[in-house]
């Protein structure tokens, strides 16, 4: 029996009028059947999108006009910060239909690295960005935004710019680490108490996009300008391994996002298309054939929707292999 064709959309959102390059979902009011969707876009503009009605309830301009590339909400629920490339990080305040931005913190670096935090409580959280040097990454305190570190590479290492940061902990160890995926085709593991690098893997030959990481497994993924992912793990001693390689038909993958259940992870394809694979064998699972510009970002809901952003500016949601 051939296998079926890959799906349709389950919808699809269009109002972003320009390239999307962010996505995140949030759990948003009590009540609601569905998450609320939150797309940064070329504009400068952040919209949040209701999957009900399936249009914008909200636009958050703060950017200056300048794209946002990254877009994260607080355990809270009713916190968001945005990156843009006007090099501001925007605290906003969406509870009871506020729209303000509250704090913001200047970033240092112009490059398309987007930030990441880690939050052990709702009062205090830890956020990593690109820091002032090339290849440096800083580490705050927020909301105080105290500074807790800058973490440079070694002397004789020269990994480039970072392009794509995670913050995470693994469940034995109270201690954050950072991984840190380069310009020069490098994941690197950061101990951020001890400032240094527990352990470096090159990857791939290409500058890393993106990546994810599984702390349950201890196992990421990256991917690159190049025609593969990479899977990478973390044993006991925290050093980095390969595991293994996916090649792809086309290169460059923009993002890559495993989804809450660890069953399946998506990636957002140069080529316009979006691809699924199990993540327990990295077995390719279907080609997602919709957009007309390269896809920028894929996101996840903990329900397992999966949304997809394009330069074509339209928003994709899709529903696929259900948890059961």
């Amino acid at each position: 029996m051939p296998a079926p064709p890959p799906p349709d959309p389950e919808f699809v959102l269009r109002g972003a009028q320009t390239a999307v390059h962010s996505l995140h979902f949030y759990s948003g009011a009590q009540g609601q059947e569905r998450p609320l969707l939150l797309s940064g876009a070329q504009s400068g503009l952040v919209h949040i999108w209701n999957l009900q009605t399936r249009r914008p309830i909200a636009t958050l301009d703060g950017h200056g006009g300048q794209c946002v590339t990254w877009l994260q909400t607080l355990p809270s629920g009713h916190q968001l910060l945005s990156q843009g490339r006007d090099l501001q990080l925007c605290m906003w305040e969406l509870a009871e239909g506020r729209n303000a931005v509250v704090d913001s913190v200047r970033l240092e670096s112009v490059g398309f690295c987007r930030s990441t935090i880690l939050a052990d409580s709702t009062q205090r959280w830890t956020l990593a960005i690109p820091g002032r040097g090339s290849s440096e990454v800083q580490i705050l305190e927020m909301p105080s935004k105290t500074s807790v570190c800058t973490l440079k590479p070694e002397a004789d290492a020269k990994p480039g710019m970072p392009m794509c940061l995670q913050l995470w902990q693994a469940a034995s160890s109270p201690r954050p680490l950072l991984l840190a995926g380069y310009e020069d085709g490098s994941v690197a593991l950061w101990d951020i108490a001890q400032r240094k690098t527990c352990s470096r893997l090159t990857c791939h030959p290409e500058p890393i996009m993106c990546l994810d990481f599984d702390s349950q497994k201890a196992k990421g993924v990256s991917g690159s300008a190049e025609k593969a992912l990479a899977v990478w793990s973390v044993d006991e001693q925290q050093a980095l391994q390969v595991c293994g390689t996916q090649q792809i038909t086309n290169p460059g993958i923009a993002d890559v996002k495993i989804r809450p259940d660890r069953k399946i992870l998506a990636t957002a394809g140069w080529d316009h298309r979006i691809r699924i694979f199990r993540w327990s064998t990295m077995k390719p699972l279907a080609v997602l054939t919709f957009h007309s510009a390269i896809v920028h970002c894929v996101a996840f809901s903990d329900s397992g929707l999966l949304a997809a952003g394009s330069g074509d500016q339209r928003i994709s949601i899709w529903s696929l292999y259900s948890h059961t």
